[in-house]
């Protein structure tokens, strides 16, 4: 357990490029093992795909609430956290009194956030300006071509860390225009696909 410990403190104390939340708003022990596991699981799947960037990923935990930063960018090579920003879920994955209980769907018309990972395709101009197609790889996402699931921007999205939650989407991974800007740079720099994992 202690060893366990002090490979997690090294761990975290080496995002230096990215001050998750500056000190007492580091990820958690829990959102940091989340994290790993699936970032793990994404060098395994790029490590036998090389259609894939294995350099850069991004990952979105969605038990992180929607007003706090939970879309991150991941240098797979250094482990360190690039970069961060704020990403609504879908208005049909809204649960509880509160919304603050969650489910997921893959169903057509569900406006439903779908979990699994999804290669990053090209652009293209839609209703909120430029946007990128989303491709899902598992089964509880693959109708997202049919779904039009893409990763896009919304003058809505807040720019700062919010203590409320912040506006739905229709179930796309929903960004504010300043973070989107950041996250094009690295597709289109990108000579391979780049893959997200939306976990939970």
């Amino acid at each position: 357990m202690r060893i366990f410990l002090v490979a997690l403190f090294i761990s975290l104390s080496s995002f230096t490029t990215m001050n998750v939340r500056e000190e007492d708003e580091i990820l958690s022990e829990l959102e940091f093992a989340r994290l790993t596991e699936h970032v793990n699981e994404i060098k395994a799947f790029t490590a036998t795909n090389h259609k894939y960037n294995r350099k850069i990923a991004f990952l979105v935990d969605m038990k992180i609430k929607s007003g706090k930063n939970r879309f991150f960018v991941y240098n797979l090579e250094t482990n360190e956290i690039l970069d961060q920003g704020l990403v609504a879920h879908g208005s049909g994955s809204e649960t509880g009194i509160k919304g603050d209980i969650l489910q997921f769907s893959n169903v057509p018309n569900s406006n439903c956030t779908s979990l699994g990972r999804y290669s990053v395709e090209k652009a293209y101009k839609g209703v909120f300006g430029k946007a990128f197609r989303l491709a899902g790889l598992d089964e509880s996402n693959n109708n997202a071509m049919k779904r039009a699931i893409v990763l896009h921007h919304y003058k809505e999205v807040p720019t700062d860390e919010k203590e409320y939650y912040i506006i739905n989407s229709h179930g796309c991974p929903m960004v504010n225009e300043e973070f989107f800007k950041r996250l094009e740079k690295y597709i289109e720099s990108s000579n391979s696909k780049i893959l997200l994992s939306v976990y939970y």
